[in-house]
Order: structure tokens, then C-alpha cells, then sequence
């Protein structure tokens, strides 16, 4: 029976993954599109920033205009509202100051709901980001898998990134109740264990309300410290998180590695059915081998494809 030979097709469509050093330290752009998240200042943490800011600044504004319908202890009308925004931003809810009508009811409602956006969008880009490094380093073993042996990539791809930023950010956690827990006893003239307690009821977004900021200086710090101190608590547990992910991660290539292409796989690889595997067919089997794409998203690719590709060349160019 005749061979059927299996070679690079030129109308293949180049990989989007393109390792611009191999025996160096690193890949400077294995990044999909949409680029790498939180390891560099990303655009989408832009938004989330800017989105932050004027969050706070409508509700800070809102909140000053019905500060004489809201209870509570009171220090200074701008501040108070900054400080309220913030601890129902953060579903700390001390409930030192509680909203006393209709109006100021129904704006704290909305501007919990519109909190817990920002929290779950946070949280969808920690999602994204933790999916994109699976998806990176998965391309990134088949790339070097040409060039270098399995020891070399397992070594190269091998990071203890998400480690030593898990320590960094429970240091910094450490400090932060420390800090707060001195300011508290300083300041806020609480005994230790009321202090540490009220701290430790902040950061989980407990917020029991018996202890809480009622100086004027006190809320000044809580507004920086509040916001802080929780969005370090959440970077804990997504490190954490990332670092359970990469240990999978490094078994996922294990088993890239070590599974052998035998022809019935080429035949199934071989999407168009002209006898070729390119690059790109390769990439698309072994994602889909792990799961990463399915055969109806493939199927609606191609057809995509092949609507765009009007002269039936095999290929797309922009003249």
C-alpha cells in the first residue's frame, strides 16, 4: 500500500505562539491576543482601576448628598461618604453608619449590587489569567518540543512565579493586620485582642459591626488600609489558586510530552482531509485531545474559513 507522507502545508495557518528564545531564561511574548494578565500591567487592569475610581467618586458624591439621611457615627461629610463607599464596596458593613430612608436605602442597595460587579470582574480576570497560562504553556511544550528534549522543556516551563508571589502577598497580609492592628489599639483606643479582632473581621469582609473606624483619623486610614488589606486577602487565595494550577499545568505537558503521534492520530489530525498535517491541524488536535476546543467549535471555524476563502486556494491574504 502507498505511504501517505505527511509534510508542512504552506497554507497552513501560522501559530499565534511563536517562542522568540529557546535556551534563554524565558519566552518575552508567549501570550495569546489578548496579552498576559497581572503579570505586567495589562490593560484590563487599567479598567478595573479606572472603573474603581469612578466608582468610588459617584458614590462618594451620592452619599455626601444624603449624609443627613444616614445614622450613625459621623466625623466629617466628605469623609464619611468615601469611608461608606468603601466598606460597602468591600461588604465589610460595619453599620456605624446605616442609611434612614427610603432614598438612601435603595442608593446603598444599588451601589452593593454594582460592588460586587467590580469583585466578580475581578475575579473573572484572575479566571482568565490562570486559563491563559494553561493554554500558553500547553502551545509553548508543542513549539519547543521540535527543537529540545522532554528534560529541557519541563526545566524551561518549570516556575515558581506564583509561589514566591504567594509569600509575597501573605508577608504583606501579615503587615497589614499588624499595622492595622496597632493603629486600631493607637488610635482607635482598643485593648489588643479587640483590635486584632475587629482586624481580622475586616479583611474576611465580616464586618460584625461591634468594633469599627469612628475617629476622624481612623477613617482616613480605613479607606486606604480597608480596600488594601481585602483585595490582598483575594490575591492570596488567587495565588494560591494559581499555584494548584500550575502543578496541573506541569502534568498536563508531562503528558503532551510523553504521548507519541502514531498514524492513526495524523489521520485524525488531519482536519481538511488532503492528506497534510500542517502546523496548525497539529496544535488543533492536541487541544482538542486535552479538551481545550471541541469538534462543533472546530466545525464552525472551518466553515468560517472556508467562507472567507472565496477562490478555494486553501488560504486568505489581504489583497
Amino acid at each position: 500500500p502507498v505511504r501517505r507522507r505527511y509534510r508542512r502545508c504552506r497554507s497552513a495557518p501560522r501559530a499565534k505562539f511563536v517562542p522568540t528564545e529557546l535556551h534563554g531564561t524565558k519566552f518575552s511574548h508567549m501570550s495569546l491576543d489578548s496579552g498576559s494578565l497581572l503579570d505586567r500591567v495589562h490593560p484590563s487592569l487599567r479598567k478595573m482601576a479606572v472603573y474603581l475610581l469612578i466608582y468610588v467618586c459617584i458614590g462618594s458624591s451620592c452619599f455626601y448628598l444624603v449624609m443627613n439621611q444616614i445614622n450613625g457615627i459621623k466625623t466629617d461629610g466628605i469623609l464619611d461618604s468615601v469611608y461608606f463607599v468603601i466598606v460597602t464596596m468591600t461588604t465589610v458593613g460595619y453599620g456605624d453608619l446605616v442609611p434612614n430612608s427610603a432614598a438612601s436605602k435603595l442608593l446603598a442597595c444599588a451601589f452593593v449590587f454594582s460592588g460586587m460587579a467590580l469583585v466578580c470582574l475581578f475575579l473573572s480576570r484572575a479566571a482568565d489569567y490562570i486559563v491563559e497560562k494553561q493554554e500558553t504553556l500547553f502551545v509553548k511544550a508543542l513549539h519547543m518540543y521540535q527543537t529540545v528534549g522532554p528534560t529541557e522543556i519541563l526545566k524551561e516551563i518549570e516556575s515558581r512565579k506564583a509561589v514566591y508571589k504567594c509569600y509575597t502577598t501573605l508577608v504583606t497580609l501579615a503587615v497589614l493586620v499588624a499595622v492595622g492592628t496597632v493603629f486600631l489599639i493607637a488610635i482607635e483606643k482598643l485593648d489588643a485582642v479587640d483590635a486584632f479582632y475587629c482586624v481580622c473581621s475586616t479583611i474576611t469582609t465580616l464586618g460584625y459591626g461591634d468594633k469599627s473606624f469612628s475617629t476622624r483619623g481612623g477613617r482616613v486610614f480605613a479607606v486606604f488600609w480597608i480596600l488594601t488589606s481585602t483585595v490582598c486577602v483575594a490575591l492570596l487565595f488567587g495565588y494560591i489558586a494559581e499555584v494548584n494550577s500550575e502543578r496541573r499545568q506541569k502534568d498536563l505537558v508531562k503528558y503532551v510530552l510523553a504521548k507519541k503521534m502514531t498514524s492513526a492520530d495524523l489521520e485524525a489530525a488531519d482536519v481538511d482531509g488532503d492528506g497534510i498535517v500542517g502546523a496548525g491541524e497539529f496544535i488543533v488536535y492536541k487541544m482538542k485531545e486535552m479538551g481545550k476546543i471541541s469538534q462543533d467549535e472546530i466545525s464552525i471555524l472551518l466553515t468560517e474559513f472556508e467562507s472567507l476563502d472565496v477562490d478555494q486556494s486553501g488560504g486568505l491574504s489581504s489583497s
